[in-house]
């Protein structure tokens, strides 16, 4: 397919930078990524759910905790943003049985955040 591409000698440079660039996302034949990166990643995703009331707990979740978690558990809300927005607040909110295999610490801790930062609102703002 790019055997194909004809390239300007100024596109030519362009797509090498480029590819010396992307080669810093390759170790070992498998592409990574920054934590930085990722943490940028699931904060997008985890404030632009589709669904608001998930917005609103999973957004300020990922940008308080989330400079702070381990691989392992940015694994695991990788896992779990991967999840229906309904359910994922259906299980937040305890209208549903969380499935054990996201009945996990970061899920307790979505929930401790949640309950904290709905008491810590002011009486009347909201419910």
């Amino acid at each position: 397919m790019f055997s194909r591409l004809k390239l300007s000698a100024g596109g030519v440079n362009r797509a090498a930078t480029l590819a010396r660039g992307l080669g810093a996302l390759y170790i070992g034949g498998r592409m990574t990524i920054d934590h930085d990166a990722r943490l940028r990643r699931l904060k997008f995703r985890a404030w632009h759910r589709g669904f608001r009331e998930a917005d609103l707990i999973l957004g300020p979740f990922a940008e308080t905790h989330g400079p702070s978690l381990t691989p392992d558990q940015l694994d695991v809300l990788e896992t779990l943003l991967e999840q229906s927005d309904r359910e994922i607040y259906a299980w937040i909110v305890g209208q549903e049985v969380t499935p054990e295999a996201f009945e996990t610490e970061i899920m307790a801790m979505i929930r401790k955040f949640r309950f904290e930062a709905h008491l810590s609102r002011p009486p009347g703002d909201g419910a």
